[in-house]
Parts: structure tokens; sequence; C-alpha cells
């Protein structure tokens, strides 16, 4: 190994090794090296997919719960009653998501609900009119049981007083 005496910006000499001496000698280490580095970062790559940042105690990323449509309760239901006009109906459960121009005499309630990564609730409801006046429902949602005992005793009352 030759030292050779190179001039530096500081007008002052040192002996440096020449690096295109050093070079050949160091090539074949330097490609195993970036070799060894190359597939210990590749194969690492397939252990990130199934490794959970949980373990290491770093939270996750948060995602928005998304909601869309109009929210439908087992309350809403329960006030529902044939005969009702569609204001009324409108009063109770909001404007309808989707507006039927084939079949005026429907309205359908649709709710999604998306919170975080889980997945996606569809909650569905339909109310049909004839004319003006509330004639069924169905949907995801039914009256309570308190409700259709309560519905069925009023409707005995007014036999029974008209009889």
């Amino acid at each position: 190994m030759t030292r050779r005496v190179t001039r530096v910006a500081s007008n002052s000499y040192h002996p440096r090794l020449n690096p295109l001496e050093i070079a050949p000698r160091m090539t074949a280490p330097l490609r195993l090296l970036a070799l060894i580095l190359a597939v210990a970062l590749l194969s690492g790559c397939a252990a990130v997919r199934n490794f959970e940042f949980r373990n290491l105690g770093i939270p996750p990323v948060h995602r928005v719960t998304i909601q869309q449509g109009n929210v439908i309760t087992q309350e809403m239901i329960d006030r529902l009653r044939p005969g009702m006009t569609r204001r009324q109906v409108q009063f109770v459960m909001g404007e309808p998501i989707l507006g039927n121009t084939f079949q005026a005499d429907r309205w359908d309630y649709i709710y999604n609900i998306q919170v975080g990564a889980q997945q996606r609730r569809q909650q569905r409801f339909t109310v049909y009119f004839e004319g003006d006046a509330l004639t069924r429902f169905e949907g995801d949602f039914v009256p309570s049981e308190l409700q259709v005992v309560h519905d069925a005793a009023l409707q005995e009352a007014v036999e029974a007083v008209s009889d």
C-alpha cells in the first residue's frame, strides 16, 4: 500500500490513500454486504404484512365513523300508526332518503353506518301509503311488543264502545 500526499483546500499537505487504489479490494466485500442487506430487508417485507402494531404499543390509525342516510330508531317506529298522513309520517321519520318516482306511495328510509374498520351495517325501512294515509310499513324494525299490546287493547276498547 503506497501513500500519496495530496493537496487539500487549506494548502496543507497530508498523506491520504488514493480511492482508486482501494476500490478493487473493497468492491467484493461491499457487494456481499449490499446483497446481505437487500435479502434481510426484502425478507422483512413478508413479515410486515402479518405484523400488528398493537404488539409494540403503537396506537392504530384513527378511522372515521361514516354515517349515511336517515337515522332510524325503535322510538320512531313505535310512533307510527296506520292512517297517519304523509306529513305526520315525515314529522316522525324525517324526509325519506329515496324518493321513488314510479311508486309515489312508497317511501324508503335507508341508514348505513361504518364505525372504524368494522363491517358496514345497513338498516332499511319502507312505508306505504294509499292516497295520503299510511297503510303499512316493513323493514328491519318492527313495533315493540309493548306497542303491539297497547294497539290491541285500544282496538278492543274501540270495538267494545261501538257495540
